[in-house]
């Protein structure tokens, strides 16, 4: 994902799946209604999944699924950075394995879009380019520059550039010169040369017309959701939103919509961009663990199931009126596609108000549009999906925690895991790698070997200053262009939270020489923007004020430098290299310690369920399982969230933000292939001090069902309530128990419902008798007789449960 002004170069690539992937070979063209395959035009239900983001283990279940939700096309980025870590040495194994993912992908029967970057932005770190390119003498990123000459989301960047129209013009014929036959798109270049087709990145795209009349119109980029940087909430977007946008943009002539994403997935190890969180789970219709999202998943498989009830309207008609129902009526539209007879092939009625529901009059017959909603009638007589009316269970996720199990076989049910500690030196260890007067950018030393560069320097202060005498401690104030610090006066970490932003620390100096150290971090590196390849990291200004003479200016004092950590260089965290330092072994393993390596053996946890380490009492730091590198972790809290959310109204980043207060990131999805049975090897590094004994592996899983039904359609917090509760468990799962059912005006949503002021006491019993012991129940409140129909006369009731599922 990217700036939502922006522009995108990729490359539609469409492998058949029923033939070798060496024969495939389609022809692939357009007309102004769709993309043509093989003569045969093609609505695209497009679904981003991206290689790298997932494990090769879970590819299968993940175009699966994907499939079974109505998806026809899978969509991924490829990734520079992954595959040329070094010039010219190329990678294409475990996550980067590009081949046998888009195997996969045909062998499901599907579609492939690549969308070939190189510069990806998506929130990857660098862009998805590597950080060795910049270190080539004379490039620039993104220009008319020869050492670059490549391009991905270009539109918004270039009005920036001095030769931006030049070069945009010469990516669009370089494209075209590599005659693969199939079309090109530049992603909101609305003077993209032709043939290219430009497309549009957005939460909606019915609005958006192609610059060429005889083009299709593309969504490359339906927001889902969105992602998480490292101190916000959790964005969501409500599936009834996403629907609508959805019926909205092929009700308006769309013909290619990729949701980005349909699975986030997880920035394992040091891929994530800048602040941004392990998990790129997005809000997404299936969850970063690999389990569909509901009711996200079900109610877009519903709305991709009726627009294809419509598909050969869509793509056949003679022709398309959208008009108002009287023309002071602008939100509701009807929307109709007729023959060259002029019989009507299918309808969408459109209520674009985001408030008021509206009685619509058709061909003779009325139909009940909610607010914000879009009604789809094939065959122009019954709706038959309307994306306000959500009939898809809620799922309720679960984090069912497992303490870590020693792989050693013990008799005492209470024994103490056997954990080895190390600590990492303050400062320099070793030899520095230089010593100079200023102080250098983190990124041009680093080139971003490691996230962490060590800068030190000493100082001398009298025992005449005064603070010594008045108790009132100087100040360190630090200023960097970006990344985060951590500073030790004299071995100690002053408390404070890490930041790029110019910061004062009040320290305490002792007379005498004073040692200063500052680690500092990259947590992850820019991804996108003007120029970004030139934004730095790492203190730019360094003094200390309060001295009896004014203010200490260290930017000019020589400066040691030492690139990584030890345990880092000696390659501690994979079991091959762990002897490569002298670990201290002990069962009770020291809390609250920065710069601390810890490791511990244990066992697989148990079932077949995804993984998340629970990390809630660790501070900063790195995980790794097996060597394999789960990622950073940050138990830094979120804030800025809003109470409630009506699906109602336009969508942004800033509407639907939870979990407020609590760490923006908690679990942390260390995938089930990277376990063995036994003896797996688990290593923190941690930057800050936490207590390793807390972590917890905890699977995820869909323990429950929810939902909630009226006695007749109303909303309920700007939710169309519909007047049947489904419930519904995972497969070779049943109801096992009632854990909240009430009729009358319960109150709260799925996953905190309670009693209102009117409630039926045998509610729990009326579910319990339909739906126990059952994967799936439905309860239709206008044929029940369950109920006391009088109960709270004048009260709009309805009928709220949550089920556990076992």
């Amino acid at each position: 994902m990217k700036i939502p002004i922006s522009g995108v170069l990729f490359l539609f690539f469409f492998i058949f799946s029923f033939v070798p992937f060496s024969d495939a070979a389609f022809n692939v063209t357009y007309t102004n209604r769709s993309l043509i395959i093989d003569g045969e035009p093609k609505l695209i239900f497009s679904a981003s999944i991206h290689y790298p983001r997932s494990v090769p283990a879970m590819w299968p279940g993940l175009v699966q699924a994907a499939k079974e939700g109505g998806i026809n096309t899978i969509e991924s980025y490829v990734f520079w950075n992954g595959h040329e870590r070094s010039p010219g040495k190329y990678y294409f194994e475990g996550r980067f394995d590009l081949l046998k993912f888009i195997r996969i992908v045909q062998e499901a029967g599907m579609y492939m879009i690549l969308r070939i970057g190189p510069f990806v932005a998506a929130e990857y770190n660098y862009g998805g380019v590597p950080v060795w390119l910049h270190f080539v003498p004379g490039t620039t990123f993104r220009d008319y520059d020869s050492p670059w000459m490549v391009e991905n989301e270009y539109s918004w960047y270039i009005q920036f550039s001095h030769e931006g129209k030049k070069y945009m013009k010469w990516a669009a014929k370089m494209a075209v010169s590599t005659n693969t036959g199939v079309p090109w798109i530049m992603c909101q270049e609305w003077d993209a040369p032709d043939p290219i087709i430009d497309s549009i990145n957005d939460f909606y795209g019915d609005w958006f017309a192609p610059h060429n009349p005889t083009m299709p119109k593309i969504w490359t980029e339906n927001w889902p959701g969105w992602y998480t940087s490292f101190g916000d909430g959790t964005i969501q977007r409500p599936a009834e939103d996403v629907a609508f946008s959805v019926a909205r943009f092929f009700s308006s002539g769309g013909s290619v919509n990729n949701y980005y994403m349909y699975h986030g997935g997880t920035n394992f190890g040091r891929t994530s961009g800048l602040f941004t969180t392990t998990s790129y789970d997005y809000d997404a219709p299936i969850d970063e663990y690999g389990i569909p999202r509901n009711p996200k998943y079900g109610h877009l498989k519903e709305v991709h199931e009726a627009i294809k009830l419509c598909e050969h309207a869509l793509l056949h008609y003679s022709k398309r009126t959208n008009t108002s129902l009287t023309p002071e009526e602008v939100h509701y539209r009807i929307i109709e596609y007729t023959d060259s007879s002029g019989a009507c092939l299918a309808a969408f009625l459109a209520n674009v108000d985001d408030k008021n529901d509206k009685t619509f009059v058709y061909r003779n017959k009325s139909y009940h549009v909610p607010s914000w909603s879009v009604s789809i009638l094939p065959e122009c007589k019954t709706v038959i999906f309307n994306t306000a009316k959500v009939k898809t269970e809620t799922s309720v996720f679960d984090m069912v925690p497992e303490k870590l199990q020693p792989s050693e076989p013990s008799s005492d049910k209470d024994s103490k895991l056997n954990w080895e500690v190390y600590n990492e030196m303050v400062g320099i260890w070793g030899q520095p790698n230089f010593v100079q007067n200023c102080l250098h950018d983190h990124l041009n030393v680093t080139k971003d070997a490691s996230d962490y560069l060590w800068y030190t320097t000493r100082i001398h202060v009298s025992e005449d200053e005064e603070f010594f005498k008045t108790g009132k401690p100087p100040t360190l104030e630090i200023e960097s262009t970006g990344g985060a610090q951590w500073i030790f006066i004299n071995d100690k970490l002053i408390e404070g939270e890490p930041t790029g932003d110019n910061r004062s620390y009040p320290i305490t100096l002792k007379p005498g020489m004073n040692h200063i150290a500052i680690l500092s971090m990259t947590v992850g590196l820019q991804s996108a923007g003007v120029h970004y390849e030139f934004n730095g990291a790492g203190p730019t200004s360094v003094k200390i004020k309060g001295f009896n003479w004014g203010t200490m200016d260290l930017s000019r004092s020589y400066w040691s430098y030492k690139i990584g950590l030890e345990g880092e260089d000696l390659g501690i965290y994979n079991p091959d290299c762990s002897e490569n330092v002298n670990w201290i072994s002990t069962t009770e393993p020291p809390i609250n310690q920065s710069l601390t390596w810890y490791k511990v053996v244990v066992n697989e946890p148990l079932g077949d369920e995804p993984i998340g380490m629970d990390m809630l009492h660790m501070g900063k730091g790195h995980a790794w399982l097996n060597g394999e590198a789960i990622g950073r972790y940050w138990n830094k809290s979120s804030d800025n969230c809003v109470e409630g959310c009506d699906y109602r109204g336009h969508f942004d980043q800033k509407k639907c933000v939870t979990n407020c207060g609590k760490p923006t990131q908690r679990w942390y999805h260390v995938p089930r292939s990277w376990f063995k049975p036994t003896g797996n090897v688990l290593v923190i590094f941690e930057e800050i001090g936490g207590d390793p004994t807390k972590i917890t592996f905890s699977r995820r899983k869909v323990s429950g069902s929810c939902g909630v039904a009226g006695e007749h359609p109303h909303h309920v917090n700007g939710t169309e309530i519909a007047q049947k509760l489904h419930l519904k468990c995972p497969k070779n799962t049943h109801i096992s128990n009632v854990k909240f059912a009430s009729y009358g005006t319960p109150k709260g949503t799925c996953g905190s419902l309670r009693l209102g002021d009117c409630h039926a006491a045998n509610s729990i019993s009326v579910v319990e008798k339909v739906c126990l012991k059952k994967n799936k129940c439905s309860i239709d409140l206008q044929q029940q007789q369950h109920f006391d129909m009088d109960l709270c006369p004048g009260a709009t009731k309805r009928l709220a449960a949550e089920v556990t599922c076992s």
